[in-house]
């Protein structure tokens, strides 16, 4: 078998390995053999690559492709250990930075190699030559966009810059404008390609990148770090192109479909087009003025709390960033099995952007060991909250404001929402009276039938497991007091 045959070889093997991967992490029970199958498939692609490229190079070059990479993984290995689960959105932003970077340092490089030789037309071909020149142009543009908007986005979701969109006079011209710019100087670059169309170009894709991420509001970030990831692959498709390289081309198609796709479901999810996200997305201020409190709040304490929940017949958890923040899921885990033992029904209810990265709740309660088949889509359980007991709100604000079906003004109406209040009972979980992500007021907070537990998640749930593994504590007593709250 030739170099070359078996370079094909494990391009085709890992390429399916990766299409493996992807199947095997869209289901919960899956998703850990998924991850196994696109470890496997990136180690061989980059085996392979090495490989054939020692080749065609000098000894000295395979070293440094060799550090390279073993730096590149004693970095990689070194972050995954330290990253807490909070701050998987913000690394996954900055992953993405680097892919549209590496596009646009092989597009520079593409260029510069082909316009280095006076040949280039002979060597490539009068036909693919501007071929060529598009492909460098378009892959510059993807990657460079990528990097910029990735970094925003980092930025925002570390807390290192507001949240708030950036609201520019004729934002949505200035976007506009600059896709119309960037067809032209392609269209110009296909014909007569010259170094400072090459620089015009990456500084109006550096710009429209941040742009576009700083014009959204925190509300759509689950959304743009979807989208990003869509672009990091189309960015990786391109570079593929450029590279001669299949796998990178079928990696980076693959990376950018199902990126494309999951956007595509979140935007259906918070009833919003895609369009109407880049345009600019939650976080916009209401005209009515919506940040005001709208009424008069009630407390209850860790006790009140457990007792209401030991005489519950159901109890739905709707979890967000805010027990991740307060790395809650492993008491909210244990909570539901003391509640199970004593034959309380519990299941979850998770909303489609909860946290701040899709399926961020999800892994964190498949962590902490709760039972999959209890972990509910917002569509399969908003139904039942009308015949539960009692639904713990951890950490959510936006996905559970029923503003968003109630208040025409309010930035985050027509988005689909958990329907919690419907409920007997509401116990939210926060630190604070403070508006979400979103930066929207929520009038859950102030309904008769919602009660706020103020302090730390992760503390309050454990205060709840100390008052339910104590004796005494639910007698007739706490039958009064959750009838005098009910009654409020």
């Amino acid at each position: 078998m030739t170099s070359t045959t078996a370079s094909h070889a494990a391009d085709l093997v890992a390429a399916l390995l990766f299409i493996l991967s992807l199947a095997g992490l869209s289901q919960h029970r899956t998703s850990r053999a998924g991850v196994v199958y696109g470890i496997a498939g990136m180690a061989l692609a980059l085996i392979a690559t090495i490989v054939v490229a020692a080749q065609s190079i000098s000894a000295g070059a395979v070293a440094l492709i060799l550090v390279a990479t073993a730096v590149g993984a004693a970095i990689g290995l070194w972050r995954a250990r330290r990253v807490e689960m909070t701050q998987m959105p913000e690394l996954i932003a900055v992953l993405h930075s680097f892919v549209g970077l590496a596009a646009v340092l092989v597009g520079w490089n593409s260029y510069l190699e082909v316009e280095s030789h006076g040949d280039a037309q002979t060597r490539i071909g009068a036909d693919l030559l501007g071929i060529h020149h598009a492909e460098v142009f378009i892959g510059i543009f993807i990657g460079a966009v990528t990097f910029t908007g990735s970094v925003v986005a980092f930025l925002k979701l570390s807390a290192r810059i507001k949240s708030r969109p950036l609201m520019l006079p004729g934002k949505n011209a200035l976007n506009i404008g600059a896709l119309v710019a960037f067809v032209a100087l392609t269209v110009w670059f296909t014909i007569s390609p010259s170094l400072p169309l090459m620089i015009a170009v990456t500084a109006l894709a550096l710009a429209l990148g941040w742009h576009l991420v700083a014009s959204i509001g925190g509300g759509d970030m689950p959304v743009v770090v979807s989208m990003l990831n869509s672009y990091s692959g189309w960015a990786a498709a391109a570079a593929g192109f450029l590279l001669n390289n299949n796998l990178l081309i079928v990696t980076g198609a693959l990376v950018g479909s199902s990126g494309a796709y999951l956007s595509y479901i979140m935007c259906k999810a918070m009833n919003r087009s895609f369009l109407s996200v880049i345009a600019g997305g939650f976080g916009i201020e209401a005209p009515s003025g919506g940040q005001e409190e709208q009424g008069e709040h009630r407390e209850v304490r860790a006790a009140e709390a457990a007792e209401m929940l030991a005489q519950a017949r159901s109890v739905i958890i709707t979890p967000g960033y805010g027990m991740a923040v307060a790395q809650a899921q492993h008491p909210v885990a244990e909570l539901t099995r003391r509640l199970r033992e004593r034959g309380v029904e519990v299941r979850f209810g998770v909303h489609p952007v909860a946290g701040r990265l899709p399926g961020h709740m999800n892994v964190l309660l498949a962590e902490a060991k709760v039972p999959y088949d209890i972990v509910l889509e917002m569509d399969e359980i908003n139904d039942d909250f009308a015949d539960t007991s009692v639904v713990l709100v951890i950490g959510a604000n936006d996905t559970v404001n029923p503003a968003a079906m109630d208040d025409p003004s309010s930035p985050i109406a027509g988005m689909p929402v958990l329907r919690v209040w419907e409920s007997e009972q509401v116990i939210v979980f926060k630190r604070s009276m403070a508006s979400g992500y979103a930066g929207v007021q929520n009038p859950l907070f102030f309904r008769e039938n919602s009660a706020m537990l103020f302090g730390d998640a992760k503390q309050s749930v454990e205060a709840i497991l100390h008052t339910l593994g104590s004796d005494g504590h639910h007698g007739e007593s706490s039958t009064g007091r959750q009838t005098s709250l009910a009654g409020r």
